[in-house]
């Protein structure tokens, strides 16, 4: 070949990728143009810009025209109407830009800081022409001097107001864990009842009388009642009174047991003073089956009086409040429930065939269709049954139950855990704030402290994280879920300071919660201890959870042979198009391997999903800070704070 011919090869190849190049940064600029654009559209600055150029140039020839040229003003008049009006545009356009946003970091908002020091200058640019207008002599030094000094002043006020106004990490965390302080006056645990029936089978049914006692007293407002996964802890415990309610920081508990013979039924109940170790009172109730739901009612009632608080009508009317009528559907719904909350594949399988057949009997019931769905739902979630048709099962069930009772809390909560499962954060939140209003010992509590996080919006998830983790202290859940909101509010020490005393506590050997806590971990920077839990997680017998911990690990060694191999060999790329969190996760790992392509494009999954937490993503998230450079991201991140700002709670 020529050497000519063979120069111009060499250059066509060099040329190649650089062409490549030069057309994915006019994509990049395009694309950060048309999200400039639309933020100027959004808050309306052009329409500004446009009112002030038009209306300023008919202010500005009316002074030329008529005040100067007729009636012989000073034309020193129209310097000062120009430095006014582009003083006031400077101001709105400032305001208009900045507010609107969230707080920002150290709540400080740049249009408080920036509109002022703009008025200070035109005034004191207006003062001076005006004193030359006068005559009156220059005072062109002093009035600078002043200016510039009002303005250090503004400067020093407001930074001195805000670093008041907002506490370090430390700080913060003391404020966490003074928000979990509960005064015991009016609190209660309801222990398990004991099984005191002749052939010992009725566990089931004692556990459904405990949990209907708490679901009675939760109504009340005025008493904080201990939720029923912290309640059952205490199966068969022989810690004291004292010990319980010291631990639960309750100041009253109600201990009872249950014999069941047939269709004869025999409760008894005591309530006692953890604080003296002293009984208020014991009483027994005998009746049979049919009685049940009076018996419930009295006991509830009989607590109330106890604890001296006083019912409002619509206490009273929460009370008498019964969500299932038919003895029959109530069985059938605690053993169905009993088997549910195994969450294993059998018991979820066993717990839908009890409901279904207890419908067959007793026809449409919501109670049952609301177990129906939460059931569908936790076999699509667990993995039993991970099809379309088993979410549409879900939201079928929870659609009947929803319209035979409309107020039922169980219901609402499936309703809006399918929506969650398929990216209605929004539907989801509005679901289980209502089933939170009827029931304040739903699970809902806890997952919209979570949720809430990972819109960003941390401030009321921390209030619901902080009552779940009050009314159900003794779980693995409520504590993971508080301590998530402290992730995504950027608290990574305090996060994972929380979550390894709730490992350590709860769940010490079970692998989804030693992968958060490996994952939190390596948010924080604690890379040796992330890596360790991680192996460990990967090394069990654990399915997806494995798999995901083995990702992280695998990039945080920059391992990408073994990264490729185990994404070929697994379906996490399947499941993160189906959840919010997981495409964050799995943006950290391809950015943490240098696969930034990848990275966003799951993080454009999440956001699409409903992940909106901006902050997260472009500041506490240390993985992701390769991407930070990236136009795309930046528009990535605008799209996030534009979903976070339009999220209603």
């Amino acid at each position: 070949m020529p050497s000519q011919y063979l120069t111009l090869a060499l250059f066509l190849v060099t040329l190649n990728p650089i062409s490549h190049k030069l057309i994915r940064l006019g994509r990049q600029m395009a694309s950060s143009f048309k999200s400039f654009l639309a933020k100027l559209r959004k808050r309306h600055i052009i329409e500004t810009f446009a009112g002030f150029i038009a209306g300023g140039w008919l202010v500005l020839e009316f002074i030329d025209r008529i005040l100067i040229a007729h009636y012989e003003f000073n034309k020193k008049w129209l310097d000062v109407s120009f430095i006014t009006l582009l003083g006031a545009l400077l101001c709105i356009i400032l305001w208009r830009w900045f507010s609107g946003t969230e707080k920002r970091p150290g709540n400080v908002k740049i249009e408080v800081l920036l509109v002022p020091l703009v008025v200070l200058v035109a005034l004191a640019i207006d003062s001076n022409l005006i004193l030359q207008i006068t005559g009156i002599p220059g005072k062109k030094l002093l009035i600078g001097i002043v200016a510039f000094l009002l303005g250090i002043a503004w400067i020093v006020f407001k930074s001195l107001q805000w670093a008041a106004s907002t506490p370090d990490a430390a700080v913060k965390k003391f404020d966490i864990s003074k928000s979990a302080e509960i005064k015991p006056e009016k609190s209660i645990v309801i222990l398990p009842f004991a099984d005191l029936s002749p052939q010992k089978d009725q566990e089931y049914f004692c556990d459904g009388m405990t949990e209907e006692i708490i679901t009675h007293l939760s109504r009340v407002h005025a008493i904080r009642v201990i939720s029923r996964n912290s309640a059952m802890t205490f199966k068969g415990t022989q810690k004291t009174t004292g010990t319980i309610g010291q631990e639960l920081k309750v100041r009253y508990v109600l201990e009872g047991s249950v014999r069941k013979s047939g269709n004869d039924l025999r409760i008894t109940a005591q309530l006692i003073d953890s604080q003296n170790d002293t009984h208020i009172w014991a009483d027994k109730y005998a009746g049979n089956l049919d009685d049940i739901f009076d018996l419930q009612e009295r006991l509830a009632r009989r607590i109330v009086d106890a604890l001296e608080v006083s019912l409002t009508s619509e206490d009273t009317r929460r009370l008498a409040k019964r969500t299932i009528q038919n003895i029959r559907v109530y069985e059938a719904w605690l053993r169905a429930r009993q088997e549910g909350l195994k969450f294993s594949k059998e018991g979820i399988e066993r717990g839908l065939r009890i409901a279904k057949e207890a419908l067959s009997i007793v026809g449409e019931d919501a109670q049952l269709y609301a177990a129906l769905s939460f059931l569908n739902y936790a076999a699509y979630d667990f993995g039993v049954s991970r099809s379309e048709n088993t979410l549409q099962e879900a939201e079928k069930n929870a659609t009947k139950a929803l319209e035979l009772n409309p107020g039922l809390s169980l219901a609402l909560f499936s309703m809006g855990l399918v929506l969650y499962k398929r990216g209605d954060i929004q539907g989801f939140v509005q679901h289980a704030k209502h089933a939170t209003e009827i029931d304040r010992n739903s699970d809902a509590l806890a997952y919209l402290g979570f949720i809430l996080a990972e819109v960003g919006r941390t401030v009321e998830a921390r209030q619901y994280a902080d009552e779940a983790v009050a009314k159900d202290p003794l779980i693995f859940l409520t504590s993971w879920m508080r301590a998530a909101v402290d992730l995504y509010d950027g608290l990574l020490d305090v996060a994972y300071d929380r979550l390894r005393e709730a490992v350590v506590r709860f769940a010490p050997d079970d692998s989804f919660s030693l992968w958060w806590l490996g994952t939190v971990a390596a948010y924080a920077g604690k890379e040796d201890e992330a890596l360790s839990l991680l192996k460990k997680v990967g090394s069990m017998d654990a399915g997806g959870i494995s798999d995901l911990a083995k990702l992280l690990y695998f990039a945080l060694q920059d391992d990408q042979l073994g990264f490729n191999a185990l994404l070929e060999q697994t379906i996490i790329l399947d499941a993160g198009k189906t959840d919010e969190y997981i495409p964050v996760y799995l943006a950290g790992c391809f950015a943490r391997i240098g696969a930034k392509d990848r990275a966003l494009e799951w993080i454009e999954q999440a956001i699409s999903w409903g992940f909106s937490n901006h902050r997260f993503l472009s500041q506490y998230n240390r993985f992701l800070e390769p991407l930070r450079g990236d136009l795309r991201f930046k528009a990535l991140m605008e799209r996030a704070r534009e979903k976070q700002l339009a999220f209603k709670v």
